[in-house]
């Protein structure tokens, strides 16, 4: 990470990034609490986005940042304190089985979660946002990467946050869409395409992913999981950063609790912002690369971090 600390009056950051400036929120189920904090922390150092791409959660969080840039971070603050698991994820597990064999693709319906969007934003279609925004899915046949940009927005940030099997796939335009973590679960490639010229990357964190041998199949199906999500962002990353500066915040890593548990989202939120508030006061971005680390990426083409 770039430490510059030469002598002279100190430049706003914002004014170091060229922009557009695009922030790249990626999916964690409960760990959207971490991307909270984060956006508290870049809201105090006067960093706004020009644009902004969201997978799952994120597209959740993205949403509301895209249509109240300004507000979107104390309105997510309330927000997220407020979520319980049953509002996402409702229902017993008889309740579970009895949706799955009515319908044999999915555990649970998404009248909840839209409920919850409807709580969370005001505006209906893209075209009301304040801000460009494109909520990232993945079609269930092909498996091509989708990026929603236009239309009715509760229905596209559904179908970014539609855990295959867990929640029904959303159809829009023909085709069958789910929750885009599994093939861009961190789209900062997207947000070169919708023409950022600096990204901030709001990365929920690695979890799931064990440092020893599993010694269950739960353990083996998470660990898989994990390796998947993570290939995507190891796979763009360094080709994102030889092109513009990449701002990789700081986040409450490990994350050692279950994303479907809703119970620490103040003490995510708090050490996200702690985390992320320091890294802020001291990066001193100065033309294209990596600022920060990304957590876990162990890769010969990773750019090396300033």
């Amino acid at each position: 990470m770039n430490t510059d600390t030469r002598s002279g009056p100190s430049r706003p950051l914002a004014s170091m990034l060229p922009g557009p400036i695009g922030f790249v929120l990626g999916g964690g189920a409960s760990f959207g609490a971490v991307q909270v904090g984060m956006l508290q922390a870049l809201a105090e150092v006067g960093l706004r986005p020009d644009l902004v791409v969201g997978t799952s959660v994120g597209s959740v969080n993205g949403a509301l940042l895209a249509e109240d840039p300004s507000g979107a971070a104390n309105r997510l603050s309330h927000l997220w304190l407020q979520i319980t698991r049953e509002d996402v994820f409702p229902g017993r597990p008889v309740d579970r089985m009895r949706t799955w064999h009515q319908h044999r693709t999915y555990l649970v319906p998404s009248d909840r979660l839209d409920a919850l969007l409807a709580r969370l934003l005001s505006a209906e279609r893209f075209e009301q946002l304040a801000l460009p925004f494109a909520a990232t899915a993945m079609e269930l046949l092909s498996g091509r990467v989708v990026h929603i940009e236009s239309g009715s927005i509760r229905p596209a940030v559904r179908a970014s946050s539609a855990i295959p099997g867990f929640y029904p796939p959303v159809r829009i335009d023909g085709r069958d869409l789910v929750d885009g973590g599994v093939v861009s679960n961190i789209p900062v490639d997207h947000a070169l395409r919708m023409g950022a010229r600096s990204v901030v990357v709001l990365d929920c964190g690695v979890f799931g992913l064990r440092m020893e041998p599993p010694r269950s199949l739960g353990e083996t199906l998470a660990q898989v999981a994990a390796i998947i999500m993570r290939q995507q962002i190891i796979r763009d990353l360094p080709e994102v950063a030889r092109q513009v500066p990449v701002l990789y915040l700081p986040g409450p890593f490990p994350l050692t609790s279950s994303p479907l548990d809703f119970t620490s989202s103040a003490r995510l939120m708090q050490d996200a912002y702690q985390k992320s508030r320091a890294f802020l006061e001291q990066v001193k971005p100065c033309g294209p690369g990596l600022y920060g680390q990304a957590p876990l990426i162990t890769t010969t083409d990773q750019p090396e971090p300033r």
